[in-house]
């Protein structure tokens, strides 16, 4: 008989105690199974707990949420699947399925064999507890396989494809041969899957560390293009000499890039003095883990962000007379690619923006400078049109390089890379008027002071003060209305001339942002 030894410094052991005290003092015949066992198994604590009960499990979950001072948030009512969220920390979730007719059969309509044993929770407190063990799971996890229970497993459940790759990219382990044809078999259902579904599976792979190898294995099943179709016009769509890969082959390169440069896996083509090279700090560390929705972190959406940054790059492809390979407006018709991506798949409005503003402006960290530093209008502008993205798309701009160049890196550019970077990154910590608007006025002081009415005008007054604030040319409330009063002056002589018809333009009239740029000319 298999068995299983708790270890005595688990934290999930109280919490299972108390649970199947309150599952037998009501009578009920309850398991721990699924990913909870198998962790449990391999020593990984987890604070999920997939528990199957005999009986009614939306009821059963209701009572025992009732009783544990828990939380109770019904899953799938048409199945029976229900689960209880438990106060403190960490936050406990116990997840409850209802079986019929035993255990066996329960197992024998889970997906892999790791996750097809069960243990009786009547026996808790008198360990070890005997493992039900009916597909000889605890041999593969030994072996580290994942190996489907029946053949049409992927065809009960589509969204099984990604959980296979997603379980080996996270325990390290090999998906077995015979599960792999029927994933490449059975891989065009995916698209049947609802976006919800795909989104949380999804997001877990990102967060997988490793290297290219893993996005080039989920290509190789059939899975990438199958979650994004928009891709497929991509693959083997040639770019420019300076790019090592094809695009599609680019956009997987970009997402182990990103990984690289968060430090959350290897990058094959690089060495340490590479990543060396790349800002890095706690702070930054933090920020990058941060939760940006549920299940989602600035660190995955950054990886996401990378997988479709190119993705409208074969759409507008063009060669010109001399056979120069040109891709204008990638960047913008890729944002709006990318939107339509996300909102399929469910992501919430903040994390759709934040990718979309990254895919948007991906090329805008290379364009802030000519050589040197960028000035500090320079990095006002990009903070002011990138937004909250603006860190994120800096990281985007330095995957994208390492994942365009491969082995043929030019270590000096990629130095003087990093050294922008590094500048603005200190520049958005160091100098908030360089990232907040400065507040040295409002649109009441300007309406006061030049009699002007409510209107674009005055958003377009502030905007110039706050970039001029930024870049250090006003330091008063004074200068500002000064610097103010010259942009109007500059827009009355232009609209005189254009009333004389001597402004160049047959009397139309000009952009009103020239006249910014004039008065900044004559300041």
């Amino acid at each position: 008989m298999k068995e299983l030894k708790l270890p005595h410094n688990s934290r999930t052991i109280p919490i299972l105690k108390t649970v199947s005290d309150f599952l037998a003092e009501s009578g009920i015949n309850s398991y721990l199974v699924g990913g909870a066992l198998r962790d449990m198994v391999l020593g990984r604590d987890t604070v999920d707990l997939d528990i199957a009960v005999e009986g009614e499990a939306l009821e059963i979950a209701r009572r025992a949420a009732s009783a544990l001072s828990g939380k109770y948030v019904p899953l799938d009512e048409v199945n029976g699947v229900a689960r209880v969220v438990l106060a403190g920390k960490p936050h406990w979730q116990l997840d409850l399925t209802g079986i019929k007719g035993g255990i066996e059969p329960d197992l024998g309509r889970r997906d892999f064999t790791v996750c097809a044993m069960a243990v009786d929770l009547s026996r808790m407190g008198n360990e070890p507890l005997p493992i039900i063990d009916p597909f000889h799971g605890l041999d593969d996890l030994k072996k580290g396989i994942i190996r489907v229970v029946a053949d049409d497993v992927f065809q009960q459940d589509p969204l099984r494809l990604l959980r296979a790759v997603r379980l080996a990219g996270e325990l390290g382990f090999t998906i077995e041969r015979h599960t792999e044809d029927l994933i490449q078999r059975d891989g065009h259902l995916i698209s049947q899957v609802a976006g919800e579904r795909i989104r949380e599976e999804l997001l877990r792979i990102l967060a997988v560390p490793g290297d290219s190898r893993l996005w080039k294995y989920l290509d190789r099943l059939g899975l990438v293009t199958g979650l994004f179709p928009e891709l497929e016009v991509s693959r083997g769509v040639t770019q420019p000499m300076e790019h090592h890969w094809d695009i599609f082959d680019h956009s997987l390169m970009t997402v182990a890039a990103a990984g690289f440069l968060l430090r959350q896996g290897g990058w094959e083509y690089a060495s340490k003095e590479v990543l060396e090279m790349v800002p890095w700090s706690p702070r930054l560390e933090k920020y990058f883990k941060a939760e940006v929705s549920h299940g989602s972190t600035r660190a995955t959406l950054l990886k996401l962000s990378a997988l479709l940054h190119d993705v409208a790059k074969a759409e507008t492809r063009t060669i010109t007379e001399k056979g120069r390979i040109r891709f204008l407006g990638h960047a913008i018709l890729g944002a709006t690619v990318a939107n339509g991506i996300l909102n399929r798949l469910r992501f919430s409005n903040r994390e759709i923006k934040l990718v979309e503003t990254q895919v948007k402006h991906h090329l805008r960290p290379t364009q802030m400078s000519n050589g040197g530093l960028p000035s500090r209008r320079a990095i006002y502008r990009y903070f002011r049109d990138v937004g909250e993205a603006g860190l994120d798309t800096l990281y985007l701009s330095l995957a994208d390089h390492l994942a365009a160049r491969g082995p043929g890196l030019d270590i000096s550019e990629w130095r003087r890379h990093n050294e922008v970077v590094d500048y603005v990154i200190r520049q958005h910590f160091e100098e908030p008027c360089l990232t907040r608007p400065s507040g040295i006025i409002n649109g009441r002081d300007l309406m006061r002071a030049f009699s002007l009415d409510p209107g674009p005008r005055i958003g377009e007054l502030l905007e110039a003060v706050n970039e001029a604030r930024a870049a250090g040319e006003l330091g008063s409330k004074e200068e500002a209305l000064s610097y103010a009063s010259s942009i109007l002056a500059s827009s009355r002589r232009s609209h005189r001339r254009k009333e004389r018809g001597q402004d160049g333009q047959s009397g139309k009239s000009r952009n009103y942002s020239r006249c910014l740029e004039e008065a900044h000319d004559q300041k």
